[in-house]
Order: structure tokens, then sequence, then C-alpha cells
């Protein structure tokens, strides 16, 4: 690879004749350009992380709703007695939705761009609450489940690359991990809602329908916001515009999401060299997504929401109530209380995380973290086998997982996916890492039953141990430090 200091002449320099070091802050870590204003930088953070709100949201709510769903009195219907198969499509209803939403990402999302992807999320959002919250039948109810979880898809594949391209490179790390703070207060009001509606008949309708105003403001948010100037620019580079024309348009919208200044012309200048510097012109194809450095990228990215799932997130949190039940907690009986509990403690880490990620890294917080996770994991590997008797280990355990999962994995694993990709494959790149994601968290929802059975509740968690000892080498030998770098000089200096 060039050294990016190296002179080449871009596209926009053979247009306009600037000299070659106009490009030369962007890649040499001088980010003075990038002035802004902090009440500007708050709304294309904030309506983008509505989406990680709702898809919070709908965990915690169907905690509840099943709960309701499934009794005589509470239910309001005539269907409460389902199956245990019938309750997993209830629950897994949007796991699956968010499947399709991400495979639907990589093949709508460049056409779309950013913004109008997260006003479609949003509209999903909306149709899929409303469908779940009256549905006369099982049936309807399934359809609905999906169709919020497409928009689940969708926004949690378009967030974070809305605000890594519109956020300061100063902030940008802070913003993304704060999108996961979003999805813990999401499932903090799901949990909430479902303790109050509980006792109420057909309870889990109103949990359900809470999420309807929520969306309309994002899909309104949405609406009023610009659009991705690096999208912008990324179309015309590729013969899909006016380079003139995206470049004032650009300009605008970065004026908008700056709080204005004189800055934006010069930083719009460099994002167009910066496209040319790294060929953004080629048209792409499916098969540069595994060549060269979208392949290096991806084998991070992808490599990470990985090991993030298998790692045993979904099935440490499945034993929760168990685990604090067994050291005598009086809440560990009402399983809404046991959540909020842990809420709170996974909203306190991640904001520790989110203070902490620009200041001491990516590399540190994951390094620490996954540590963090590993030890916990054979300490519940030893509960179970032969600590019995010492519940205040599998305890311990619980809540040093669930803290070192949220100053790790959790905000991390996205705040590397949305901008470690190369500009003109983002876009798919990351709905890949998205689908790899969902796809995951599927598998060990879906196979931890049988494979409890088959090999014991302590030999399994010693096996996510395992696993995570590989995800600490997997991160010290492959995962780079990405912290104040702009996602240009990410491509061209670590790619």
């Amino acid at each position: 690879m060039e050294h990016p200091e190296q002179p080449r002449l871009s596209f926009f320099e053979k247009e306009s004749d600037k000299s070659i070091d106009a490009r030369k802050p962007l890649l040499n870590g001088d980010h003075s350009l990038e002035r802004y204003s902090v009440l500007s930088a708050i709304p294309p953070f904030f309506f983008p992380a509505i989406g990680g709100l709702l898809y919070g949201y709908d965990i915690g709510a169907t905690s509840g709703a099943t709960i309701s769903l499934e009794s005589s009195k509470l239910s309001g219907t005539s269907w409460y007695n389902l199956s245990s198969v019938e309750i997993g499509l209830v629950v897994s209803g949007s796991l699956y939705g968010a499947l399709i939403g991400s495979i639907l990402a990589f093949i709508i999302a460049d056409f779309l761009g950013r913004r109008r992807e997260l006003i479609t999320s949003s509209l999903l959002y909306f149709v899929g609450a409303i469908v779940t919250s009256v549905a006369p039948n099982f049936m309807i109810l399934v359809i609905g489940r999906m169709i919020y979880g497409v928009g689940i898809g969708l926004a949690m594949h378009a967030a974070p690359l809305y605000i890594a391209e519109t956020a300061p490179s100063q902030i940008r790390g802070r913003l993304i991990s704060l999108k996961e703070v979003f999805i813990v207060l999401g499932m903090l009001l799901g949990y909430t809602v479902g303790s109050l509606e509980i006792d109420r008949v057909g309870g889990w309708r109103h949990m359900y329908s809470t999420s309807i105003p929520v969306s309309l403001l994002m899909a309104i948010g949405m609406w009023w916001l610009p659009p991705s100037p690096r999208w912008l620019l990324l179309g015309a580079i590729q013969g899909k515009g006016n380079t003139e024309k995206a470049r004032e348009t650009a300009i605008y919208c970065l004026c908008r999401l700056r709080g204005g200044g004189d800055s934006a012309p010069d930083q719009v200048d460099e994002m167009l060299n910066e496209l040319s510097y790294v060929e953004g012109e080629k048209e792409t194809s499916f098969r540069d997504i595994f060549q060269g450095k979208c392949l290096k990228a991806l084998t991070i990215g992808a490599g990470l929401v990985l090991f993030q799932q298998i790692t045993g997130q979904p099935s440490v949190l499945y034993y929760a109530a168990t685990i604090l039940k067994s050291a005598g907690f009086s809440a560990a009986s009402d399983a809404t209380r046991v959540s909020i509990l842990l809420g709170l403690l996974k909203l306190i880490m991640t904001g520790v995380a989110v203070l902490a990620v620009d200041k001491l890294g990516r590399r540190p917080l994951l390094l620490g973290g996954v540590s963090g996770i590993a030890v916990s994991l054979f300490l519940l590997g030893s509960y179970y086998t032969f600590l019995n008797n010492a519940p205040f280990v599998a305890v311990s355990s619980l809540l040093l997982y669930v803290s070192c999962y949220q100053l790790s994995f959790g905000p991390i694993g996205w705040l590397m996916i949305s901008e470690i990709f190369p500009w003109r494959l983002r876009g798919r790149a990351l709905s890949i890492a998205v689908l790899v994601n969902f796809s995951s968290n599927a598998l060990v929802t879906f196979a931890f039953s049988p494979v409890e059975t088959l090999i014991g509740s302590g030999m399994l968690f010693v096996v996510f141990g395992e696993i995570a000892l590989l995800a600490l080498v997997f991160i010290y030998f492959i995962v780079p430090e990405t912290k104040g770098l702009t996602l240009e000089e990410i491509e061209a200096k670590i790619l």
C-alpha cells in the first residue's frame, strides 16, 4: 500500500487545480478544520439513536408481553394457550425480521442512503408496532413482530453509519458508543412499561403500542436532518450525479451538521480528495467486499460482532434470574424487577465506556473487558460444577460479566464496525457485519438448550470462557486502535 503522504492528483484536484497539500491535514492527524457546535451535533446523533432505543425497547417489552400473552386472565384473547414453539416465534419474530432487514440493507442501503434508510426503518417500526398491538390472532402477531424486526435490521445498519459519517472525529467514538446507552435505555423502558402493564388485561398490547409515538418521533427527526455529506460525495464520485453540485449540497449539509462556520468547504474538499485517493470512483461489486482493504476490515468487524455473541451474551442473561434467586434475592421472584436491576447496571457501565472510549481508546477497553468476561465465564462454570454452595460466586460472576460486556463488546463492537470499512464499500460491508451479528445471536439462542442438555451448564460456560480467550487473541493481534482518527485516516493508514 502506498504511503498516504505520497503525491497523487485526486479527481477534485484535477477539476480545481488545487495543491496536493490541501489533503494533508486530514491524513496527518490535524483535525483543526473539524469545528462544530455541540448543540448542532446532538440531533444527528439523537434521532438515529432512537432506532437503537426502539430495538432495546422490543427486548424489554417482549419479556413482559410473553407473560401477559400466556395468562388466561390477563391476555384478553381466546388464543392465550400458546405452545412453547409459538412463544418462541413471538420472542424471536423480531430477530427473524432483523435478519431479513440485514439482507435488505445489503441490497438497497447504498441506493437509499443512510438518512432514507433510517426513515424507512422508522416507518417499519411504526407499522410493525401497530400490527402487533392490534393483532386479532397469533399469525398476525408474528407478522407484526417480523415487520418490526425488519425495522431493527435496517436501523442497526444505518444508525451507526449515519452517526459515524456525520460526527466530528473528536467525539465520534463517544457518540457511537452512546448509541449503546440508548439500546440499554430502551430495554429499561420496556421492562418498566412491562412491570406497569403486567396486571392489566391485554397489557401486552399496551407494551407494544408504546413504541408507536417513539417511532413517529424518529421518522420526523430523520426527515428533518440532512443526508450524510460523505454519502452524497461518494455517489457523485461513482458517476451517480454531478460532482460540483454534490459538493455544494454536501457543504450545505455539513454546515447544518456542524452549526455553520467557514471550514465546511475545506472539509468537503478533503473528503473529495480522499475519495479519489482511495479510488472511490470505481463501481463496486460483490467480489470487492472480499478483497484487499475491505477483506481486512470485514475480518475485524465481523470477527468482533461474532465473538460478541458466541461468548455467551444471550445465555448468561438467560440464567440471570436463576442465579440471583439462588443467592436469596427476594426480587428474583419477579422477573421484571430482576431485569430492571441488570438493566441499570448495564446502563451505568455503558456510560463509563462512553466517557472512556475517546480517552483510553478502543483496544484497552476491549482487552480489559473481554478479560473480565473470560474470568466471569470460568467462575460461572465452576459454580455450576463444584461451587454450588457458594452462590455469591455466581452473583459476582454475573455482575462482572454484565459490567465487562458493557465496557467492551457492547458499545465497542458497534463502534468499530461503523468506522473500519472503506468508503466505497461501507454500506454493503456493514450490512454483512450486522447479518453476522443477528445470525450468531440466533444461533446461540436456539442452540443453547440442546447443548446445555448434552454437556451440562458448567461445561457450557467453560466453553464460552475458552471462546472468550480466543476473542482476546483475536483482539490483540487483529483489531487496530482507531481513537482520534478520521474515517479517512483509518482507511489510509490502518487498512
